[in-house]
């Protein structure tokens, strides 16, 4: 699919792999905070002296993700944490070109037995053979999750993984700069008029130019990319246009010109803007405190940006070996509804809760109540494998409205023609 945005973040970590305590990781010392991950929330396949239910020894499972720094930390410590309470034993690798390399090694059989991405992946590789359904094979109960959770790891009929959170983008805020985040565009150009000085390496916003990340315009007055029912495009309607033209003739300027997600992001992070439109993954690399809100309204419109859920997936193949599809499924069933970890995540990462023990309490954090609200009014990104032909045409056609000089409803156009090209 053409929308990747850890792909874009992956090319921040670097490519070299080191392996460390279970964990092949980008890192370059593998070290990790002083903080442990979970040691509640077992699904309780594994006694207290690590060996499984059954007294036999446990299987050898891999498991790919691509994360940022911040949350590489946090798998690091709880694949610590699950190994010193089972036998068996999970190789974490950090990898990047996520879905490249999966397409490639899957096939061959030398993939990963799992993997974690956004639920989107669900359709297009169920459909195209990368994935084993996990229908009635979990231990736990997906009735612990969020309905739109349980949703998510669900297409045509089939369970396909374990939700672990949902994302969105949001308005992130330095709360040194801002004092109380702004609620609609007038009010947040006001602020950003305040600070924006390119000449002197400063700016009003970090916003990487992405269909994903500019979603929640596109959809604010009704407007949409794709809808699965019906597979209907709405690229020119008029709602689309309208909400896109926020993104495009209002917000863009006060941006630098790099719209690599790198320089976006190092601007925020720095602390040489006031405010960030991005997500959960991005609140660890901010040396001060950052606050969330949900994305300023234009008037008359509501934004709706895309939410995801992060799931484990598994791979095609991987009940090939019994031993480790186990492994695969006890450490995603242990990750999936540790109360300890999945709270860590929150706090530190401020990724919104699935579970329902957490998902419906009043003490989450700021920031995950930020993100909460932004994807209140969300739309979730479609899972249909149509949807793949559309991010890659809809971000071009925004950024050459953007850097081109093309007319936005021209370049739309172009976009909807190129999808259809490639839907036959």
């Amino acid at each position: 699919m053409a929308w990747n945005r850890r792909k874009l973040l992956g090319a921040l970590a670097g490519s070299s792999v080191v392996s460390i305590a279970g964990c092949a990781s980008v890192e370059d010392d593998g070290s990790a905070d002083d903080g442990s991950a979970a040691d509640g929330g077992s699904n309780g396949d594994s006694t207290e002296d690590g060996s499984s239910d059954d007294g036999e020894s446990g299987g050898e499972s891999e498991l790919w993700y691509d994360f940022q720094e911040g949350e590489l930390i946090i798998m690091e410590d709880a694949l610590e944490s699950y190994h010193e309470q089972s036998s068996n034993q999970i190789e974490g690798v950090d990898v990047t070109e996520m879905q490249d390399r999966l397409t490639s090694a899957i096939p061959t059989g030398e993939g990963p037995d799992s993997f974690m991405w956004a639920h989107d992946w669900a359709g297009d590789f169920s459909e195209s053979g990368f994935l084993e359904a996990q229908t009635g094979n979990f231990d736990v109960d997906l009735d612990q999750f969020t309905s739109p959770a349980q949703q998510a790891v669900t297409f045509e009929d089939e369970v396909w993984g374990l939700p672990v959170s949902a994302e969105t983008v949001g308005l992130l805020y330095n709360k040194e700069m801002v004092d109380e985040p702004p609620e609609t565009i007038s009010e947040m150009k006001s602020i950003m008029d305040e600070y924006h000085d390119p000449a002197n390496n400063q700016y009003g916003l970090s916003f990487n130019i992405d269909a994903y990340f500019v979603s929640g315009y596109a959809h604010a007055f009704g407007g949409f990319y794709y809808q699965a029912d019906g597979h209907e495009l709405g690229l020119t309607k008029q709602e689309t246009i309208d909400g896109l033209r926020i993104v495009t003739d209002e917000l863009d300027e006060y941006s630098p010109n790099d719209y690599d997600y790198g320089p976006q992001a190092a601007v925020f992070a720095e602390g040489r803007a006031p405010f960030a439109i991005n997500g959960p993954w991005e609140l660890g690399n901010a040396d001060f405190d950052a606050g969330v809100a949900k994305l300023p309204a234009p008037e008359g419109g509501t934004p709706a940006p895309y939410s995801g859920v992060q799931m484990f997936y598994f791979a095609d193949g991987v009940s090939d070996d019994p031993e480790s599809a186990d492994a695969a499924r006890d450490f995603a069933e242990w990750y999936a509804t540790n109360t300890d970890l999945l709270s860590r995540l929150a706090e530190d990462q401020g990724f919104i809760p699935v579970l329902d023990e957490l998902a419906g309490t009043d003490d989450l954090p700021e920031t995950v109540k930020g993100f909460s609200a932004s994807a209140a009014d969300g739309t979730p990104m479609p899972a249909d494998p149509r949807m793949n032909q559309v991010w890659s045409p809809t971000e071009d056609a925004i950024l050459n409205a953007i850097t081109g000089g093309e007319e936005l409803e021209a370049a739309l156009e172009e976009a909807e023609s190129r999808i259809r090209d490639n839907w036959e």
